[in-house]
């Protein structure tokens, strides 16, 4: 069983920059991939970002040049920075695992879940 917590959400204004941080635990981090997804109130949850067990990063094509995804194994956390934020960035976000460590950007894929983080992007 894995446990993802997320942190670092929060408001800012359009072009702002915001860190998302997700602690994991309970599994061997270094095998799965991670991802950040996102969600907005009406909408389907969407792959923002992930990291394969190889290292291969993959990002939508909405947060590609804005977005940077990483993790520390050390601290056995994922991050996701995001610059230039806009409004359509705003969501809860969430961070999720994979265990058979694809790396990829369908949420199907992925099998555990934080509870999310809201980013809200105001004009």
């Amino acid at each position: 069983q894995a446990d993802l917590v997320e942190s670092g959400g929060g408001s800012v204004q359009a072009g702002g920059s915001l860190r998302l941080s997700c602690r994991a635990s309970g599994y061997t981090y270094t095998s799965y991939s991670m991802g950040w997804f996102r969600q907005a109130p009406g909408k389907e949850r969407e792959g923002v970002a992930s990291i394969s067990s190889d290292g291969r990063i993959s990002y939508a094509n909405s947060v590609k040049g804005r977005f940077t995804i990483s993790k520390d194994n050390a601290k056995i956390t994922l991050y996701l920075q995001m610059n230039s934020l806009k409004p359509e960035d705003a969501a809860m976000y969430y961070c999720a695992a994979d265990p058979y460590g694809l790396g990829t950007l369908d949420p199907g894929d992925f099998a555990y879940w934080g509870q999310g983080t809201q980013v809200t992007v105001s004009s």
